[in-house]
């Protein structure tokens, strides 16, 4: 008869191992970490399989896994109509198409980086499950970079597709014949391509019919024909020891696909569909009309609840898709309500500009009653400010008038501070300008050897296509002194209201604070602009180049970029491209480095600037779209690993 053994010998020796490990203070070790990504283990019907007629897909795996931003990396190709169910339970991922199977077909879902394991995050990479509904199965692959035309910005989450029917009105009426999906360094693969001859386009589908059908939807064209092909092809494998230490390097045999180097240029077209946006009265005096694009014909105001349209003074936008309106009569300023009829063109349901009447009712933001009582309540910040500067400098205090006695009206002066000599002084005043008394101008030159100041020619011409702006011409020495004075009421608003005086002293900074750069491009276009960009990627200044040559003169030190784009329709500014005028936009190229000037110097620098792909050039410095942290799992985790090992 045996024995049994009592319990309790085991449970005390479990607790005394509790109590020492308790007495231990220290970081639990957790093992190393895993950098293993997932594998598949098994897939129900089995991947590149023929003639399946199975709609649910089971993918398993050798662990637990997730799915990162499916809605934004999966992409199920042929394109669906009714969007495929993919969830994750467990170890497995099931996928069901809801639409009917296309005979003789390849089927791809293309998952991109989107696995990941359950616990360290480790991606799977680029993968992609396919299968058949025919005896066959394609496996040609087309690949390339989709970049924005007009800063050569990546673009994330794009659709690019492939057309077989190579007629220009396949894009915009129907979906595409096999579609991927852009990453973040713009790139695409396009897989299970058939053989024969495609067009390729680019799509920000808005309404998820893969095919452009609105004007507002980014899209990217190309009249080159594809051939998709293939080759064996060799590559170097390197495997690490850690960040620093090669274990080995080897040859890796694998099929190469071509093209793999396509750049699409994606841009979005001038919205030529018009209707009124939007309306604003944001103070008594004046309302704002908001078009969504440019008109030829300008809209006819009547009024409902007051007389004298006609008496209104319009500004005007460059394109007359920023109309506002200035009130010169009181009587009709001072209503609460502005009531009024307005019949402009309107773009119908068939593309059609036919014209619309709209009946509006117009509330100032801020009542008339309102601004008086701001404008007291100035005054009499104002006065009691003075009495008490009055009583604490006694003798020494100087009366000095009120400037909110009168409605002056305000002004912006830019550049401020010191200007260079190429620069000018632009006025912007609160309110469109009625006149300008030129006899109440003055502008003086300081002669430093006489310490005097000296009138000096200047012109103060109002700026084109703009009722509120005016600039200060003059010829501007480096290291020179000026002075610009304007006494009051020399400037008139529509409104009535006159300036307070105006004095402002000019520096022109001194030449030794200067540098140069020069250009000299290697390009065969010759209508080129040449523009000197920021580190924000903003332009500095831009030149039309002549004879292959961009001057910059007097630029202040710092770190500049390059941009360059051909302006085909010679207007000095760059334009976006037309899908049924079949043209593409002005093409843009960047320097692929930064240039360093420096006070003194002068750099000279040639520009070849189609001697390197498109997709290569911006420099990624001032690229905004980054891409996506590459292995970030595993790079955190074998520094996670290296901390620890350090520690102990």
């Amino acid at each position: 008869m045996r024995k049994r053994l009592t319990p309790y010998p085991v449970i005390a020796f479990l607790g005394a191992l509790l109590a020492a490990a308790c007495a231990s203070i220290g970081s639990p070790d957790g093992g190393p970490y895993d950098f293993t990504p997932p594998k598949i283990v098994k897939c129900e019907p089995a991947n590149m399989s023929v003639n399946n007629k199975d709609k649910r897909i089971t993918l398993s795996f050798d662990e637990f896994i997730l799915l990162e931003n499916a809605s934004e990396k999966v992409v199920v190709s042929p394109p669906q109509k009714e969007m495929p169910e993919i969830r994750t339970s467990g170890k497995k991922i099931h996928i069901t198409l809801h639409d009917t199977l296309q005979k003789n077909t390849t089927y791809t879902v293309d998952f991109a980086d989107a696995i990941v394991d359950n616990n360290e995050k480790n991606p799977m990479g680029n993968f992609t499950y396919s299968f058949s509904t025919g005896p066959d199965i394609d496996t040609m692959e087309v690949a390339g970079t989709l970049l924005e035309s007009e800063n050569l910005e990546p673009i994330k989450g794009m659709l690019v597709g492939l057309y077989s029917d190579l007629s220009d009105t396949a894009f915009a009426t129907r979906p595409f014949a096999r579609v991927s999906r852009t990453d973040s360094r713009g790139k695409f693969s396009i897989k299970g391509v058939a053989p024969g001859k495609y067009r390729i386009y680019g799509l920000q589908d808005m309404d998820g019919n893969f095919c452009f059908s609105q004007k507002a939807e980014k899209i990217a064209f190309d009249t080159l024909v594809i051939e998709p092909s293939c080759a064996p092809d060799t590559r170097q494998d390197t495997t690490w020891i850690d960040s620093t230490h090669i274990d080995t390097i080897k040859t890796i045999h694998f099929t190469h696909f071509y093209p793999d180097n396509l750049i699409l240029r994606a841009f979005t077209e001038e919205i030529h569909d018009l209707h009124l946006l939007k309306t604003e009265r944001p103070v008594p005096d004046m309302f704002t009309l908001y078009f969504t694009a440019s008109s030829d014909t300008l809209p006819v105001l009547k009024g409902l609840n007051f007389e004298g349209t006609e008496d209104m003074i319009l500004e005007r936008s460059l394109h007359n898709d920023t109309l506002t309106y200035w009130i010169t009569d009181t009587l009709v300023s001072n209503l609460d309500t502005l009531r009024f009829s307005l019949t402009y063109l309107d773009t119908d349901t068939l593309g059609q500009l036919v014209p619309r009447t709209d009946t509006l009712d117009l509330i100032s933001k801020i009542s008339r009653s309102r601004q008086k009582e701001e404008r007291q309540k100035k005054i009499e910040a104002w006065e009691d400010q003075q009495k008490k500067l009055k009583r604490r400098q006694k003798e020494k205090y100087v009366a000095k008038p009120n400037p909110h006695l009168r409605e002056d009206f305000t002004y912006k002066a830019q550049p401020g501070g010191s200007i260079s000599p190429l620069e000018n002084i632009k006025f912007t005043f609160a309110e469109p300008i009625a006149s300008v008394d030129s006899a109440a101008l003055h502008f003086y030159q300081y002669d430093p050897k006489d310490s005097t100041w000296n009138d000096a020619p200047f012109l103060f011409l109002p700026v084109e296509n703009d009722m509120r702006s005016y600039t200060l011409y003059a010829e501007w020495h480096p290291g020179e002194k000026y002075k610009f004075e304007a006494d009051s009421n020399a400037v008139k608003s529509i409104l009535g209201k006159l300036s307070a005086a105006i004095k402002r002293e000019i520096s022109a900074t001194p030449e030794e604070e200067f540098g140069a750069l020069f250009i000299r491009l290697i390009l065969k276009d010759t209508a080129a602009v040449v523009q000197l960009m920021d580190k924000g990627d903003k332009p500095v200044r831009s030149v039309k180049a002549v004879s292959n040559r961009a001057d910059f003169f007097y630029l202040k030190p710092g770190e500049y970029y390059l941009r360059l784009f051909i302006d085909r329709n010679g207007d000095g500014k760059w334009t976006t491209g037309d899908y049924a005028a079949g043209r593409q936009a002005e093409e843009v190229f960047y320097f692929p480095k930064p240039l360093v000037v420096r006070a003194r110097w002068e750099v000279e620098q040639d520009w070849d600037v189609r001697g390197i792909p498109l997709n290569k050039q911006k420099p990624e410095a001032i690229t905004k779209q980054k891409p996506d942290a590459e292995n970030n799992a595993r790079q955190r985790n074998m520094e996670r690993e290296r901390e620890r090992n350090r520690n102990r």
